[in-house]
């Protein structure tokens, strides 16, 4: 089935504070920029949602506005519901919030070690506590462990240690490289031509063998990638602009939820946006994207990354070499991939995810 027709996803912004401050992050908005207390009227969202449509609770961390989550939830119950969370708040999440949730989305980045040097002391800890207290309350919707790529990182074997965890149906990951300072990543080449690209293999082989068994272990890239093959999809992966807005605290309309102060991604406020004008907006994409072979299935990676480059013809390579990489792994693999599937009586329409967009990102 293709994207088209479908509901859009509003990435609501319950706070522009954050109780932590990641290397990779920096923490809180300036309120200046992004208030900490939501301007609007809810009863402005009115002309917009509508049932089967996804809303997603981004901040800042949106923990920290349980309120403004449970009216919302309250007024929208025919509508999905996902928050992504650095995850140190999940015990104020009550039950009757949980049974409406359909995924939670964790920010963290692997082991201890790994998720400690870039969140803080003991963040690894209070995570794994919370997921584990989610799961104990019987949440059954979608927990996606979601990681940012440092040097620090070893694809195969973060992605591997938090699925062997048994607390996470999916994992996604996201490369922390152009949001950094480029000398944070020192060798980036050396790194992604020995770490990354192999690690992407491994994991396709532990991918196919799991699928032999009848498991389909939940690696969201790789699974998204398989989506867009069979079906397609916006322009980014990730909808921004397409099928997915943002509001703002302040009432703000923006194409994509980073971008909460260019120019290019201000839409206008709410009550002055119909949504009709969502739905029939399309991006403009620029080359190199626009004329390579790729595009149907990368999508340009990212609407953010694709109009700022922030690091220049530098960032646009290397984002690309990552990007090549993942999707010839799975075109390469794809009958491979089918076979195991057939083995365990699975198709490959099983294997893609997600069901709708939930705000994983697709490509990393």
């Amino acid at each position: 089935m293709g994207w088209a027709g479908m509901g859009l996803t509003f990435i609501l912004y319950a706070t522009g504070r954050c109780n932590l401050r990641c290397g990779y992050c920096g923490g809180s908005f300036d309120p200046a920029k992004v208030p900490w207390r939501v301007e609007y009227d809810l009863s402005l969202l009115d002309d917009l949602v509508r049932d089967g449509d996804v809303i997603a609770y981004y901040g800042g961390e949106p923990l920290l506005n349980m309120r403004f989550i449970e009216e919302v939830m309250g007024r929208f119950e025919g509508c999905r519901h996902v928050i992504q969370t650095n995850g140190l708040l999940l015990d104020r999440v009550s039950r009757n919030t949980l049974e409406r949730l359909d995924a939670v989305l964790v920010s963290i980045d692997g082991d201890r070690r790994v998720t400690d040097r870039w969140r803080g002391r003991g963040v690894y800890d209070r995570v794994i506590g919370g997921v584990a207290r989610l799961r104990k309350a019987g949440f059954s919707g979608d927990v996606v462990a979601r990681m940012t790529i440092t040097p620090d990182s070893d694809i195969h074997r973060d992605v591997k240690y938090l699925l062997g965890l048994g607390l996470f149906d999916h994992v996604h990951w996201q490369l922390s490289m152009i949001w950094v300072d480029r000398g944070l990543w020192g060798d980036l080449w050396g790194w992604i031509e020995s770490s990354y690209k192999p690690g992407l293999d491994k994991l396709m082989e532990l991918w196919i063998s799991g699928l032999e068994r009848g498991e389909i272990l939940g690696m969201a890239p790789f699974q998204g990638v398989l989506k867009r093959v069979l079906s397609g999809g916006p322009t980014p992966p990730c909808g921004s602009g397409e099928n997915s807005f943002t509001v703002l605290t302040d009432g703000r309309i923006i194409l994509c939820p980073i971008a909460v102060e260019e120019g290019w991604a201000q839409m206008g406020l709410l009550g002055a946006i119909s949504r009709r004008e969502l739905e029939g907006r399309r991006n403009v994409i620029n080359e190199p994207c626009r004329s390579c072979c790729l595009l149907g299935i990368c999508g340009a990676r990212c609407l953010y990354t694709h109009r700022e480059r922030l690091w220049g013809d530098e960032g646009v390579k290397v984002i690309c070499a990552c990007s090549r990489h993942i999707i010839n792994l799975i075109m390469r693999n794809l009958s491979r991939v089918e076979e195991a599937a057939e083995k365990s009586g699975l198709r490959l329409e099983d294997l893609a995810y997600p069901e709708y967009n939930n705000t994983v990102e697709i490509m990393p």
